[in-house]
């Protein structure tokens, strides 16, 4: 089922990829970054200000953590951020990470622990896998042998657990519960479903959908936790890649965009695509917990 929605551009970053967006119940702003350009944004949607920071590697995430920092996943490793004096400190290596990779998508579980994926930067190499940091310690935990991970994310009470290959087309999930996470298995094909479009980073939401931007696809999709497809909301753009639900009531969604494999053509045809976006969601999504640093 296709839903209309007011999508709106909040901001025109002119991200070449922008990923990673979420929404810090704190300071109430959204963050996101340009993975390329090594930026990480906020924007704040009460005064509408923004501004960014200049990470010093390629910054595939960063997640509110307790004590007032931001925990981000740069290209060789995790890092704590001040927002206070915008500065970015080296916390630890991924232990085993091939040069080649980087750090792609992650979230938050209700324990504060941080899931979340390396991948080749070439996009090419089938290299990447999926991790947690427990409290200071970094194991990896669910797929691997993957060239794009997204995701992961976790539903409200913790149980499920759902991981993105992007590049095949697939969607997993697996049961998950303090002790740790289970086998993951097939959970949704979006290939049958979008074949010229990739599932890139996902969501869930407060009745346990799970949202997914569509690369390629100019649209989000929704899906009920039987992995069946239950709606779709069209994008003013064509490389969608990570929704949020956020505002007070988390009752906005938030997307962001990127432009790194589009022609002069494209954009013109795309106008808001680079942009974060936003519009009224028809369901609200709920608080992240914040990561713990130890």
């Amino acid at each position: 089922m296709e839903i209309t929605a007011e999508v709106r551009r909040v901001l025109d970053a002119e991200s070449l990829l922008g990923e990673g967006v979420l929404w810090d119940p704190v300071r109430e702003v959204v963050w996101f970054v340009d993975i390329k350009r090594h930026r990480l944004w906020h924007y704040d949607p009460e005064t509408q200000s923004n501004s960014y920071a200049e990470a010093p590697e390629a910054i595939g995430w960063a997640i509110p953590a307790e004590g007032g920092m931001l925990l981000c996943g740069l290209k060789d490793g995790l890092y704590t951020f001040d927002p206070e004096e915008k500065a970015f400190a080296k916390l630890m290596d991924v232990p085993g990470e091939p040069s080649g990779n980087r750090l792609n998508d992650a979230c938050t579980d209700p324990w504060g622990r941080v899931w979340f994926g390396s991948m080749d930067d070439s996009e090419n190499s089938g290299s990447g896998r999926f991790y947690v940091f427990d409290r200071g310690e970094i194991r990896p935990a669910g797929p691997s042998g993957i060239a794009i991970t997204n995701g992961p994310c976790v539903n409200a009470s913790g149980t499920r657990i759902y991981f993105t290959d992007t590049t095949a087309q697939q969607i997993m999930v697996a049961d998950l519960s303090r002790e740790g996470v289970g086998e993951a298995r097939p959970f949704v094909d979006t290939g049958a479903l979008f074949p010229d479009a990739y599932p890139d980073g996902p969501v869930v939401d407060a009745e346990d959908h799970v949202w997914t931007g569509l690369y390629l696809g100019s649209r989000v999709a929704r899906f009920s936790p039987a992995g069946e497809l239950v709606a779709t909301i069209a994008m003013p753009a064509r490389d969608i890649t990570k929704m949020a639900f956020g505002g007070t009531d988390f009752g906005t969604g938030y997307v962001t965009t990127a432009t790194k494999n589009m022609e002069p053509g494209d954009m013109e045809d795309h106008p808001l695509a680079g942009a974060l976006l936003a519009f009224p969601a028809p369901v609200k999504g709920f608080a992240l917990t914040l990561a713990k640093l130890s």
